[in-house]
């Protein structure tokens, strides 16, 4: 793994995506590092990796809302990406507000077929989260980040689940698509 930063991402990028990080631990202070993970890879790669099929996406849509569980307080959408191209769409004011199921598959699965991020932007973005451990930013060693993208990156930057802990005190429950298809759904 990289251990200095030679980002090629503009300054503003990073001082966007440190708010992101922050704001998210702040919402959600149970999150662990495959937590973290996980948002950094939405945020850099988008939904390619939660597509097998249209119709098995439609089919775990359908399902999640149809046994969708009380949450936290959550806005529409959160904004994950540092260039604001990714947002995740919270499946419980999404529906509390009347949003259309259908039109949020849609912008789903466009997003998966259209938005590929990089290795690069996804190195930088976890340099980042590693430097705000290091200046105590976020409650994580700094260690145990270094061995938890370690053994992701040996793996090549698998798709993750949430942590257990962070699972049964959120039930998230969020869509990932380009922020420019929110307006459609």
């Amino acid at each position: 793994m990289r251990e200095t930063n030679i980002s090629k991402l503009p300054e503003a990028d990073e001082v966007r995506f440190r708010t992101i990080l922050a704001d998210q631990i702040a919402r959600y202070p149970q999150m662990e590092v495959q937590d973290l993970y996980k948002l950094i890879l939405q945020a850099t790669m988008g939904s390619e990796h939660a597509i097998s099929s249209v119709d098995a996406a439609r089919s775990w849509l359908r399902r999640e809302l149809a046994g969708l569980p009380e949450g936290p307080e959550e806005p529409i959408s959160d904004v994950i990406s540092s260039d604001g191209i990714i947002v995740r769409v919270n499946l419980r004011p999404f529906i509390q507000s009347g949003g259309d199921p259908s039109s949020l598959l849609d912008a789903f699965v466009r997003t998966a077929n259209e938005y590929w991020g990089t290795e690069e932007r996804l190195l930088d973005h976890w340099f980042f989260a590693v430097q705000m451990t290091e200046d105590g930013e976020l409650p994580f060693e700094p260690s145990q980040m270094r061995a938890f993208f370690k053994k992701v990156e040996e793996d090549g930057f698998p798709a993750v689940h949430h942590s257990t802990r962070y699972e049964e005190a959120y039930h998230p429950a969020y869509r990932v698509i380009k922020q420019e298809f929110l307006a459609e759904v």
